[in-house]
């Protein structure tokens, strides 16, 4: 486990330290993080919540944006998102692997894939960071 960048993550957007989030590697050309399985995350079914999906890819993405920001940019936000689910997830580590589309000097765009431990995809997430 990453804890530097895990602490980056607790400490620039601290719902990430609730949901239980964990960075695995974090650098500009790609980011990964995790959360585990818990069924106080999930529906009926047992299957982890979709939002909690949504927010490890958007705190994932926004990290590898902050990463590719052009020089003398103050941050991004989230100007655009969008989720594919493919399969719901019921037990162990949901991981996000985050990486530049277009890093670019107004937008950066950020492919986001979550797998389970099988590595079977889960979902699958555009988004778009305006820069600022």
């Amino acid at each position: 486990m990453d804890t530097e960048g895990t602490a980056l993550f607790h400490r620039t957007m601290p719902f990430t330290e609730r949901l239980g989030v964990r960075v695995l590697e974090h650098a500009a050309e790609l980011v990964r993080s995790s959360v585990a399985w818990d069924e106080t995350l999930c529906t009926l079914g047992g299957a982890l919540h979709g939002g909690v999906l949504m927010s490890l890819a958007d705190a994932n993405a926004a990290v590898c944006a902050f990463l590719n920001l052009p020089e003398g940019a103050q941050g991004t936000t989230t100007i655009e998102s969008k989720t594919n689910f493919l399969r719901a997830l019921r037990s162990g580590n949901a991981v996000a692997s985050s990486r530049p589309l277009h890093p670019g000097r107004r937008v950066i765009v950020v492919e986001t894939e979550i797998h389970d431990d099988q590595h079977s995809l889960i979902a699958k997430v555009t988004q778009t960071q305006a820069v600022l």
